[in-house]
């Protein structure tokens, strides 16, 4: 114990001197190669990085904040009452942020406040990020994005329901997967087929309504007003939603939810009501939570790579921080179809028109 003390505390007594007396160039050279600045020689970069593996030197946030004028801290906002999105997201963002050596400052705030524009620039003037990342709804809020381009703060924006070519983004595939698992319910043999929206303010949840309604258009199925139910992503939104389809005189054989919470709400009130799943009514979900595999049946669901997505955000966000706006890039990370028990196909009787 003493000895790993002894060894912390040396490494505190070293300084970027001592980088720089081993490296044989100057403190201002350390400096660039710490802070990854170009026009550095890769012979000598290749020496201070030598040089600081030799004496494990760690450099403080402070010493680099006072030496690049950044203070190695991003951002990240959000407004998502799902805790497994949350937790996900931060989890991918703190993957990029331990690999450079920056911090995270973590802020809720509320979609459609029009105070909250003029809440993150106070916030901004207050800490000084270096950039920050907007997840879903507030990735979709003009007036605050529309705010941090007038302040010139960075920013990344996560899964935006609508696209413009001066951000930079990262998305997934929303259309083309749901698309790709509502063909999966076709192709059991299901023709009554439902569908519960997400929430109105998530853009890019509305994705998966058009790409719901665009396969089965493809397959030449209809789709009864009534087969779309309005949901808000939550548990209860997926319960109400499941009464009325499910109370509906014709009701649907397959009921595919925009999230895994409404979907497990459309399971527990098919119990309820005495139906089989999957053998009388299929149900499929969005996210890919860990409820998939603790509701039974076993959900079927599309895998959002939400932790990969943030940390791609993430790490555009750092790779800028210190040159300013961020490119207006877009990356897309696919999503992919899981399919467990809660999908099969229905029983003669109920495929029936």
């Amino acid at each position: 114990m003493t000895e790993s003390n002894g060894a912390a505390s040396h490494r505190s007594r070293l300084t970027i001197e001592d980088v720089a007396a081993l490296a044989r160039v100057s403190i201002k050279t350390v400096s660039r190669v710490i802070n990854d600045e170009p026009n550095v020689k890769q012979e000598t970069r290749d020496r201070v990085l030598e040089a600081i593996r030799r004496l494990d030197y760690r450099p403080s946030r402070v010493a680099r904040s006072l030496a690049s004028r950044q203070v190695f801290v991003i951002g990240l906002l959000y407004d998502n009452p799902s805790p497994y999105y949350i937790y996900n997201v931060q989890a991918g963002v703190l993957k990029a942020c331990e690999q450079r050596g920056y911090d995270l400052l973590l802020h809720p705030t509320t979609f459609g406040n029009a105070r909250t524009p003029e809440e993150i620039v106070t916030l901004h003037g207050q800490s000084r990020f270096d950039g920050v990342l907007l997840t879903p709804p507030l990735s979709d809020m003009e007036a605050l994005t529309a705010a941090l381009r007038e302040q010139r703060v960075p920013f990344v924006l996560i899964a935006p329901g609508v696209e413009l070519e001066t951000d930079a983004r990262v998305c997934t595939n929303d259309e083309a997967v749901v698309a790709e698992m509502t063909r999966h319910l076709v192709g059991l043999g299901h023709r009554r087929i439902a569908f519960v929206a997400g929430h109105p303010d998530h853009l890019a949840v509305g994705k998966r309504l058009a790409g719901f309604l665009s396969a089965m258009r493809e397959a030449g199925l209809p789709v009864p007003a009534e087969y779309v139910a309005q949901g808000y992503n939550s548990f209860e939104s997926g319960e109400a939603a499941a009464r009325r389809l499910l109370g509906l005189p014709n009701p649907p054989t397959a009921i595919f939810a925009a999230n895994d919470e409404m979907a497990a709400g459309v399971i527990k009130v098919a119990r309820s009501l005495g139906i089989d799943l999957p053998r009388e009514l299929s149900v499929a979900g969005f996210d890919d939570t860990p409820m998939t595999a603790q509701v039974w049946p076993a959900l079927s669901s599309v895998r959002q790579p939400i932790a990969r997505m943030a940390e791609m955000a993430a790490s555009m966000l750092i790779e800028a921080a210190a040159s300013g706006p961020v490119p207006p890039t877009r990356q897309l990370i696919p999503s992919e179809v899981v399919v467990r028990e809660s999908t099969a196909p229905p029983a003669r009787s109920s495929a029936d028109h």
